[in-house]
């Protein structure tokens, strides 16, 4: 599903225009980045955390010319989901695998 699929569904099912959904849509993700830009953590109940993994200083090899390369220390963007949110997804799939298996 792509951004503009995302604000098309939140648009049917809000009343809002598409363009203010897309403004919005745009405007969540804009402050997700920016707070990762911070290194704060983004928790949001239910959905799941956003948050900056640290990854060490180390010292890595090109695979194709075998170089070693100095890797300093990096900041990963992760985001873990909720258990709520794993379980209806478990859950859904489940009901459909079964209702295809009959």
């Amino acid at each position: 599903m792509t951004r503009a699929q995302i604000a098309a569904t939140i648009s049917e099912a809000t009343g809002l225009s598409k363009k203010e959904t897309e403004i919005v849509v745009e405007g969540f993700i804009s402050c997700i980045i920016d707070s990762l830009r911070r290194n704060e953590t983004v928790e949001i109940r239910g959905f799941g955390t956003f948050k900056n993994n640290i990854k060490n200083p180390r010292v890595a090899r090109n695979p194709k010319t075998g170089e070693k390369i100095s890797l300093g220390k990096r900041y990963i963007p992760m985001f873990k989901v909720s258990k709520e949110f794993k379980k209806i997804v478990q859950d859904s799939i489940t009901e459909i695998s079964e209702l295809k298996t009959k």
